[in-house]
């Protein structure tokens, strides 16, 4: 006599997939959060202070302060954003400020004024500009040359140039501040075009050209390639030693530009001039999203970090907190800003 085995039980239905439409749904939201929750978070802050502030923060004149003092921590960003695209950084972009306003500052000098030190023959304003710019230039060019063909870490070479371009700004000035500037200089830092102040036109057609630089040419394709995989990009035919040289002479001319602005701003070309800056350029840099893992960054991202930094410079003042704390709050923010982005590429 034969048995027969009972049929098995049939599995329990698990719960049914999710509708394409609803799918996709949640992936344009997961986009659209990646790519404006920057946005949130500057609103978050500003919101903070307000309250924080009791609405001192949101006073028209203190908005106006904040969106011209932004201008040359943003441009020095931008340029930083390269080097950390790259997986490198440059640390040295304080001191390039410095030095680079000296210089700029003692061409641009009235002369025959008293506590005037330069002796040099009356130029047209745009001479000391460009002299700026090319100071930048080439503390970048050495900064990158060096990097790229001794492979000196960027680390450890930006961190000998910061404290090798501080000296010369010492040395060049003997220690004291370039002053008597002459007013088309500190036009840069003081003027204003069609009611909007010069600093911002200058960020943004530093930010256009940056764009333009990253999405559509192959300078651009080759700064992600680099940072993404340098061994792919070098197998690819890229030069990698062109590259970096390129981006850390970019990164200096753009310090230049900052040191020039914040110089007229103040209206003289002192030696400590950017002192800590550098920390505030990669605060903003890591804030807007570009990843020390290399190979992801933009411009919108960076210029919105150098924005919520500024908010929360600011807001520490109005609150008296003091500049010895502000400090510890920027490296914490780096800190937090790393942990998160680093959870973010363990889960892809």
């Amino acid at each position: 006599m034969s048995t027969s085995t009972p049929a098995p039980a049939p599995a329990p239905a698990g719960p049914p997939p999710p509708a394409p439409e609803e799918e996709r749904r949640s992936l344009d939201a997961g986009a659209i959060l990646r790519k404006y929750g920057i946005v949130l978070v500057l609103a978050l802050v500003v919101i903070t202070f307000a309250v924080l502030t009791k609405g001192n923060s949101l006073g028209p004149q203190n908005i106006f302060n904040i969106i011209v003092q932004v201008a040359p921590v943003a441009i020095i960003a931008l340029g930083m954003m390269f080097a950390i695209i790259t997986k490198g950084i440059d640390l040295s972009v304080g001191s390039t400020v410095a030095l680079a306003a000296v210089v700029a500052g003692s061409l641009a000098q009235i002369q025959g004024t008293a506590g005037s030190q330069f002796n040099y023959p009356a130029m047209p304003i745009f001479v000391s500009i460009v002299a700026g710019l090319v100071v930048g230039a080439l503390v970048g060019f050495v900064n990158g040359s060096i990097i790229a063909y001794f492979k000196i870490a960027p680390f450890v070479m930006t961190l000998g140039m910061m404290s090798m371009a501080r000296g010369l700004a010492y040395i060049y000035t003997n220690g004291r501040p370039v002053s008597n500037l002459h007013p088309q200089f500190n036009f840069l830092g003081q003027g204003s075009i069609l009611g909007i102040p010069v600093p911002i036109w200058l960020l943004a057609i530093v930010a256009v050209i940056t764009w333009v630089i990253l999405e559509r040419t192959r300078f651009g394709r080759h700064v992600y390639a680099v940072g993404g995989n340098d061994q792919a990009a070098r197998v690819s035919g890229i030069n990698i030693g062109r590259v970096q040289v390129g981006i850390y002479t970019f990164i200096g001319v753009l310090a230049g530009l900052g040191g020039m602005i914040l110089a007229a701003r103040v209206g003289s070309g002192q030696p400590t001039l950017g002192q800590m800056l550098e920390l505030d350029a990669i605060t903003a840099t890591v804030i807007g999203g570009t990843s020390f893992n290399g190979g992801v960054g933009t411009v919108w991202g960076t210029l919105v970090g150098a924005l919520i930094i500024q908010v929360i410079d600011n807001g520490l003042d109005l609150m008296g907190v003091s500049p010895f704390m502000k400090i510890f709050v920027k490296g914490a923010i780096i800190v937090v800003a790393i942990i998160l982005d680093e959870r973010k590429n363990r889960g892809r």
